[in-house]
């Protein structure tokens, strides 16, 4: 985020009535250019990510990507000690059985993949944050119980104190302050 003559990031926040103004307002500060802001609901908003033109997440294709590398693993392990590293007839079974291999095997896959969407998940979003301008707003930890929210970080290209709030202004945000981080 940018900083402020001191130093600290700042977020611009407005509220507004209900979810159909927020998803409005979304979409326009996303038709109007803006990159860096976030929408804040108590509850889930069909359409949002859309209206803020947000694409699809990676996050499914990494855990794909370790699932098969974890299964891949798995039977390439188990076919090198058991067909090639020491070859050994058990019960009159090929060397390379695999129906044998199919507990370890899903069991790696899951495991891997596992481990793959929980730091993926967190590198993603870029977390941990212990600290967020929004952090310190009275009217934010409304957010949670019946109001909506968008907050703009000054970090993006087209903020600019007074067009922004005439913007979201004109959309339909009201209590709009700006927000900066504590030292």
């Amino acid at each position: 985020m940018d900083a402020d003559k001191q130093g600290r990031a700042s977020v611009m926040l407005a509220r507004f009535e209900n979810p159909g103004a927020l998803l409005h307002a979304a979409s326009e500060l996303h038709r109007a250019g803006y990159k860096k802001y976030d929408c804040h609901s108590p509850f889930p908003i069909h359409g949002l990510d859309r209206a803020m033109g947000l694409s699809r997440s990676r996050l499914g294709y990494l855990v794909g990507l370790f699932a098969i590398l974890g299964f891949s693993g798995a039977v390439l392990l188990q076919w090198w000690t058991h067909a090639v590293d020491y070859p050994t007839i058990i019960s009159g079974k090929p060397y390379f059985a695999y129906p044998a291999y199919l507990p370890v095997t899903f069991a790696l896959a899951v495991l891997l993949s596992a481990f793959a969407a929980v730091i993926g998940m967190l590198v993603f979003n870029g977390l941990p944050r212990f600290n967020h301008p929004l952090f310190s707003s009275d009217q934010f930890r409304r957010t949670t119980d019946n109001a909506f929210f968008i907050g703009v970080e000054s970090a993006d290209p087209l903020f600019d104190i007074e067009k922004t709030k005439l913007l979201l202004e004109s959309l339909g945000g009201s209590d709009i302050e700006i927000i900066s981080e504590r030292d």
